[in-house]
């Protein structure tokens, strides 16, 4: 049966460890699904591309641990937490403090408009995440 001519796509439905549906199946999904492997060959996904023009790359870690000594927040924070001002802080190593009273090293490789992504360090080595920038109470980049 062709599909193509149907405002949307057929295609089996798999469930991810976190309960979270992907299409694609076990072992013949996909259907050629845009955006989507073939095979249903579905994993946790990968950073994004560098930044168009360089200035560091999104898809590597940075290059060493992050400084061995942990700041202390700052009580009146000269910094909102907005896209502009956490924005100076991309390819840097910066600590951050969450809302649910959280903290680490951060090195942040993408800055959009409600949200970041980067390099946590977490574990002794350096895994990528990304977060909403209203879960962030306050950052401080080095």
């Amino acid at each position: 049966m062709d599909f193509t001519n149907y405002p949307f796509y057929p295609y089996m439905v798999d469930q991810n460890e976190h309960g979270r549906i992907f299409p694609g199946g076990g072992s013949g999904g996909g259907f050629g699904i845009p955006g989507f492997p073939p095979g249903g060959g579905f994993g946790p996904p990968g950073p994004p591309p560098g930044p168009p023009g360089g200035g560091g790359r999104q898809d590597e870690p940075p290059p060493g641990p992050p400084p061995s000594f942990t700041p202390q927040m700052q009580q009146a924070t000269t910094f909102a937490v907005d896209p502009g001002a956490i924005r100076g802080c991309l390819f840097r190593y910066t600590y951050v403090w969450l809302q649910n009273g959280r903290s680490f090293w951060f090195y942040p490789t993408f800055v959009g408009r409600t949200s970041v992504a980067g390099w946590r360090w977490r574990n002794w080595r350096w895994t990528y995440y990304g977060t909403d920038l209203r879960r962030i109470r306050s950052f401080q980049c080095f």
